[in-house]
């Protein structure tokens, strides 16, 4: 008799049981998955107080999966950064900035798993003397409009004396157009996109950035900066017609104290937001570097919030660079945010241009969804 009243209370508490694991809500599983936006409990602080981010988004570092001197031609001896990921039709695409002897150029890297990368040189070359882009042609953005793809690039006719050949101000906006991804790239020399304008935010750089289509037409997120003093901050330009001129904002979509620069946007569908990646200069001994990736979100794209950001990478969680985190590049693979960035695998900071050199390109993943909560 004792046992099967034993036997019977251990099945009415495994029924117990069966039920409250069935009725538990769904959302507690979904709230497991992603990378939320945490709090930072001791937000970083500046020399010079600029604006700091209070909320951290934390990606997890895979390492380096390009090094520089891989290239052929001796492309990128000096250096790999500044990159442009984007995927086509099952192969992931990168432009990187390849420094050389002849300069910075945009050089190309293909790769089927995100990972493991191939260097196939110079996909642009430097113009000739007279030329906007005769000492630089370089961090080349692509975008494809179902006909033709086009790509806005960094150029410029002044550098840093050689050997670094660090491109320097002014930063212009051009345009190169190919049939395929990997080019070949026809310059534009007769299109002039935009071009940096006296008594801007956008005096000393205009150059390009992460391009969507909008509205039937397109925005372009891109630096602009001044000069004496060097304010850094995003703007947006607009034009119906990729192959002609674009009408720049008056105002930028955060203050210039911000200090950031280039942009890469991913858009979450499931909470319909917006999230731009940047890279923050800081400021450590009386010299500016990049030293973080940061990131915005925004419902509306072309609203930005200052306070609303989060640091996504940094020395803290960036396994190999442990100062310098260079300009970001995000695209999803799989169920994840693939994160491409920049950074130093020696010791400490470089003095001078040498702090712009040496760099490699690494990996860091985002689980998805990402997730902001209530801010």
């Amino acid at each position: 008799m004792k046992t099967d009243k034993r036997l019977q209370m251990l099945c009415t508490l495994a029924a117990a049981a069966v039920v409250l694991v069935t009725h538990v809500p769904h959302s507690i599983g979904q709230t497991q998955r992603g990378t939320h936006v945490a709090v930072l409990k001791t937000p970083i602080a500046y020399p010079d107080g600029r604006p700091n981010a209070r909320y951290r988004l934390n990606a997890k570092d895979y390492g380096i999966v390009f090094r520089h001197g891989t290239g052929p031609g001796g492309c990128d001896s000096l250096g790999a950064r500044d990159v442009w990921v984007w995927q086509h039709q099952g192969t992931y695409h990168m432009h990187y900035d390849g420094a050389g002897a002849k300069g910075w150029l945009a050089c190309l890297a293909t790769s089927k798993n995100a990972t493991a990368w191939r260097a196939h040189g110079p996909a642009l070359d430097l113009g000739e003397t007279g030329q906007k882009d005769a000492a630089s042609a370089s961090y080349g953005v692509t975008f494809f409009d179902n006909k033709k793809w086009h790509m806005f690039y960094l150029g410029t006719p002044h550098t840093s004396p050689p050997p670094d050949l660090v491109p320097s101000f002014p930063y212009l906006t051009m345009k190169a157009e190919g049939s395929s991804p990997t080019g070949p790239w026809k310059k534009r020399y007769d299109i002039e996109p935009f071009s940096p304008q006296s008594e801007t935010y956008y005096s000393a750089t205009a150059s390009p950035g992460y391009v969507i289509a909008q509205n039937n037409g397109y925005l372009m997120f891109f630096s602009a900066s001044t000069d004496k003093p060097i304010l850094r901050t995003l703007g947006i330009a607009r034009t119906h017609n990729l192959d002609g001129p674009w009408r720049i904002d008056p105002q930028p979509i955060v203050p210039p104290a911000e200090q950031i620069e280039n942009t890469s946007l991913y858009y979450e569908a499931r909470s319909k937001t917006w999230f731009l990646f940047t890279n923050h200069v800081g400021l450590k001994n009386g010299l500016e570097y990049t030293d973080a990736i940061w990131v915005y979100w925004t419902k509306d794209v072309e609203r930005w919030n200052p306070d609303q950001k989060a640091i996504v990478l940094d020395g803290s969680n960036c396994s190999w660079s442990k100062e310098i985190i260079g300009l970001p590049s995000v695209v999803k693979v799989g169920s994840r945010l693939a994160l491409f960035y920049d950074g130093y695998a020696g010791q400490g900071i470089p003095e001078g241009a040498a702090s712009h050199m040496r760099r490699d390109v690494g990996l860091a993943w985002l689980e998805l969804p990402l997730d902001v909560g209530e801010r």
